[in-house]
């Protein structure tokens, strides 16, 4: 039976609704040295986070993928908390982040280890917590839009390594098409397929047409800074009919980049709701002719078969 690891359980298709695929609850996007997410004060995180939670529950979200992973604070003990608290699913992401913040145990650690580790919080519970993680989290440097580093290349093929044994899919925080097709042969010459790579932050490339390329090579497409400053809506609404017309609606995932609590700051700093996708965006779609059995592809079927397995 194919399955989304939660905080919950592990939930079929007809356990959930709407799904939102990149959204955080914790985060710590302070400097490293200082490990603030290592003291953080789980009820202040509910305190902060399950309002927000409990706002997208009543605007019809039924679930979350939670993508942070080692490198920026990851706290899944955290993350359990704000689900049990509010009686809400979150999937979670085993992982490492990009350059410069890799964890040193990670640079030291061999690829056969790693490929272990990640086998070992898909299929058991992460390191911190007691949930399954769904996938696997992996991140490439803004700064080089073409070349991996030693260690991000490591990391990738180890994910490419328990993604095949696990079937569990793999999201990249990628800025650019050119390192997403980098990315894609690395994980195809380690024995995966690009079927289960998710392409986070599609909308940072601004030719479309690569858009269409990737999708062709049969990756996931994910927009998910939608009701952000950078891009208007107008924006997303045509890259997504561009696809549905290439006939790739099948690989659209729509989320927000939101939430969350960042230890770093006083209270978690500002956080911004989960709402906007239900309540904004989702009625622009359909204003542009987007059909409700579209709607529910992109939003439900979509986020499922990305993130189950």
């Amino acid at each position: 039976m194919t399955e989304l690891h939660t905080t919950q359980g592990a939930l079929s298709r007809d356990d959930l609704d709407l799904i939102l695929p990149h959204e955080h609850v914790f985060t710590d996007l302070g400097p490293m040295e200082e490990r603030a997410h290592e003291s953080a004060d789980l009820e202040e995180v509910v305190e902060v986070i399950g309002p927000e939670i409990e706002r997208a529950k009543e605007a019809g979200v039924t679930g979350m993928v939670e993508p942070t992973p080692r490198g920026v604070g990851r706290r899944v003990d955290a993350v359990e908390a704000v689900s049990d608290a509010t009686d809400f699913p979150i999937a979670v992401a085993t992982g490492i982040y990009q350059e410069p913040r890799i964890p040193e145990w990670a640079r030291e650690a061999s690829e056969d280890e790693l490929t272990e580790w990640m086998i070992e919080e898909l299929t058991e519970s992460v390191d911190e917590a007691e949930t399954k993680a769904a996938f696997i989290k992996v991140s490439t440097d803004n700064d080089v839009p073409d070349a991996l580093s030693e260690d991000e290349e490591k990391i990738l093929r180890a994910a490419a390594r328990a993604g095949a044994e696990t079937g569990a899919a793999i999201g990249s925080h990628t800025l650019s098409a050119d390192m997403v097709e980098t990315q894609l042969d690395v994980i195809e010459a380690a024995g995966y397929t690009a079927d289960r790579f998710v392409w986070i932050h599609a909308q940072a490339e601004a030719d479309l047409d690569r858009h269409v390329e990737i999708a062709e090579r049969g990756a996931w497409i994910e927009y998910d800074w939608i009701g952000g400053d950078d891009q208007p809506d107008a924006d997303y609404v045509e890259r997504i009919q561009r696809l549905l017309e290439e006939e790739f609606g099948d690989q659209i995932l729509l989320s927000q980049d939101r939430g969350w609590y960042d230890p770093s700051e006083p209270r978690g700093g500002e956080v911004d709701p989960y709402t906007y996708l239900p309540d904004e965006f989702l009625p622009a779609l359909r204003e542009a002719g987007v059909e409700e059995a579209t709607i529910e592809l992109l939003t439900v079927d979509n986020p499922f078969d990305a993130f189950a397995r």
